[in-house]
């Protein structure tokens, strides 16, 4: 929340990279915006709300537009969904693999949630004081990890049967 100017419009918000790069008209930009926030679960009628008439759900998605607004190839979440109650994480997971599908957009997905990076992330890294202990194709090192403090946050995935403590 935040990160959205409390004093910008969603077509603002959204549409600002656009306007920062010189990227199309005030008009072709707010049809830009409009598409934007189709795909990501928002409606034309959003364009001109500000960022707290917005739901936290909604708010992720508006953040979500923003970030897609110049094509980018790599999107950096940190802790996207962690605010978000269980529903609307599903959703927002399932927005953002959709568009790693459609648009072939790659994630630096950061996160303390090994259950959303195992449905999400083909690699996971996984860090223990600042430095890398764990590193693979995600099926591996949720399967077979080698470092004690992947398998310990593992255990503390709930329904996970391993009993290994953090340290």
């Amino acid at each position: 929340y935040a990160s959205l100017n409390p004093r910008f419009r969603a077509v603002d918000i959204v549409g600002e990279p656009l306007r920062n790069f010189g990227i199309s008209d005030a008009g072709e930009r707010r049809s830009r915006v409009s598409a934007l926030l189709a795909r990501v679960g928002l409606n034309h009628d959003h364009l001109d709300r500000f960022a707290h008439e917005f739901s936290g759900g909604q708010r992720q998605r508006l953040g979500i537009a923003r970030a897609l607004a110049l094509e980018p190839e790599l999107i950096v979440c940190d802790e996207a969904v962690s605010a978000l109650d269980v529903s609307v994480q599903a959703q927002i997971i399932n927005l953002l693999r959709d568009l790693q599908e459609e648009r072939g957009v790659s994630y630096i997905f950061i996160t303390h949630d090994l259950a959303v990076a195992s449905y999400l992330c083909h690699e996971i890294a996984v860090m223990h004081r600042g430095r890398i202990v764990e590193h693979g194709p995600a099926e591996q090192v949720l399967s077979a990890p080698e470092h004690a403090y992947t398998r310990a946050l593992l255990a503390a995935v709930p329904g996970n049967a391993s009993t290994a403590s953090l340290t």
